[in-house]
């Protein structure tokens, strides 16, 4: 019996596809890549803005047609999407043999089991319940670095957001559980571990009454196999004063930090039901800088969301300008029904969108290469990726760069590397958003 696996959206929910492989491979399946070998697909889908959600119906319409040729016996769908529209899934997919919910994921070896003797039957829990986890996991990450989801759902509740509805209410996963299963992905060859939650910097207070990254971090960095702790989505104005004390301290902390802003014009950040302000957020950034100084910083906007003005999309503009973020990244704002910002007024034309998405890209394009011109002549630790292919190579990645969102840097040299090797480069050149470099003789005398 093998089983393709398809994975779409966030590395939140590719750390639920590696659990859900986890449980399945401890139950005797196999998997396999090749669809024309699959005997069953499994679609962990996503739906939280209308590209990912195309992309999720493209797949479950495609499989749905293999499964009614007769080629798959079984087709299982999870994810953010079955979660969703499980209704109109199971009115307008019947191929679909059953849908597991967001906090269900650990049923999946019972939804498959039932299915292959004959039964459709869908697979819920609260997604207010407790989150659905377990320590089972197959890397689909290479093995050297492995994403850790530290929590699950938000209570934000920003207007443009539908995570909520289909996560549910923020809720922290027990620190001995995350613990036990880092010490276990670092003892199978994991050297950096990836913290994502919809938001890391609340971790603790729902089970522990208080904010408790700092002491997770502080904990994680005790397991001498591991090397880099990178963290990702923390809220600024949830930012400690602790946190930050412990990513400028402790050595295996990454200093990077992805602080998702989405705007920076006052007017808008208010109708988005976010819970900061323009001036806070340069006191946040300036504090981070002091403290850390050659700290990476990553955020993400949202272009063209209802009611921005020409007015607030230049105060958005000249404040990027100024902030010189390190890596950035602009969505076009997509209006997702059942969210506030759906109802609102003055939505934005889509070409009106794209066209300030695009010109904020420019500028950053324009920051991110000055900024890469900037590290020549730095020595750095690197973290092999890889190598190219029939070249004297190597595909690697310094303290600034998260995988499969950040740029690299090809390190040319005739040493014989492995994934997931650490080696010291001298950086060389840069070309656009990548660097370039060489090993740093000192390291090898």
């Amino acid at each position: 019996m093998q089983i393709l696996f398809v994975s779409l959206g966030c590395d939140k929910n590719l750390s639920d596809t590696e659990m859900m492989l986890g449980l399945l491979q401890k139950a005797g399946y196999s998997f396999t890549d090749d669809e024309e070998m699959a005997d069953v697909v499994i679609v962990n889908t996503c739906c939280f803005i209308g590209d990912a959600k195309e992309e999720s119906i493209e797949h479950l319409l495609h499989f749905a047609q293999m499964r009614g040729e007769g080629k798959l016996q079984a087709l299982l769908v999870a994810g953010c999407l079955a979660e969703r529209y499980r209704g109109e899934i199971q009115a307008e997919i019947p191929e679909v043999d059953a849908i597991i919910g967001t906090n269900a994921i650990t049923e999946v070896v019972d939804a498959l089991a039932e299915v292959l003797q004959g039964q459709k039957k869908n697979h819920y829990r609260s997604i207010n319940d407790t989150p659905s986890y377990c320590g089972e996991r197959v890397l689909t990450t290479g093995g050297h670095f492995a994403y850790l989801k530290i929590a699950e759902g938000c209570n934000k509740r920003c207007t443009y957001c539908i995570i909520p509805k289909v996560r549910g209410n923020f809720r922290s996963i027990p620190m001995e559980d995350l613990v036990e299963q880092a010490k276990a992905l670092a003892e199978g060859g994991v050297k950096e571990l990836i913290l994502v939650a919809q938001e890391t910097t609340l971790y603790g207070v729902d089970l522990y009454g208080r904010k408790c990254l700092p002491e997770l971090l502080k904990q994680l960095a005790q397991i001498p196999e591991l090397y880099w702790i990178r963290v990702l989505y923390c809220y600024p104005e949830e930012l400690t004063e602790e946190l930050i004390e412990v990513i400028a301290t402790e050595e295996k902390v990454c200093h990077y930090l992805d602080i998702p802003i989405q705007h920076a014009a006052d007017p808008v950040l208010r109708r988005m039901g976010r819970r900061t302000n323009q001036q806070e957020l340069r006191e946040r950034i300036a504090q981070l800088r002091e403290r850390i100084p050659d700290i990476c910083l990553r955020t993400t906007l949202i272009s063209g969301f209802p009611g921005e003005t020409q007015e607030d999309f230049e105060e958005l503009y000249r404040f990027v300008n100024e902030m010189e973020f390190d890596r950035l990244g602009v969505f076009a704002y997509s209006q997702e029904e059942d969210t506030p910002a759906a109802l609102m007024d003055d939505q934005v034309p889509e070409e009106v969108k794209e066209a300030r998405r695009e010109e904020l890209m420019e500028l950053q394009q324009a920051i991110a290469f000055d900024k890469a011109e900037d590290m020549i002549g730095r020595k750095m630790l690197v973290m092999v990726e890889g190598k190219v292919a029939d070249e004297d190579v190597y595909v690697t990645r310094t303290y600034r760069d998260a995988p499969n969102v950040d740029g690299y840097l090809f390190l040319h040299t005739t040493a014989n590397l492995m994934t997931g090797d650490f080696v010291k480069v001298m950086v060389t050149d840069s070309n656009e958003y990548d660097l370039i470099g060489i090993l740093d003789t000192e390291d090898f005398e």
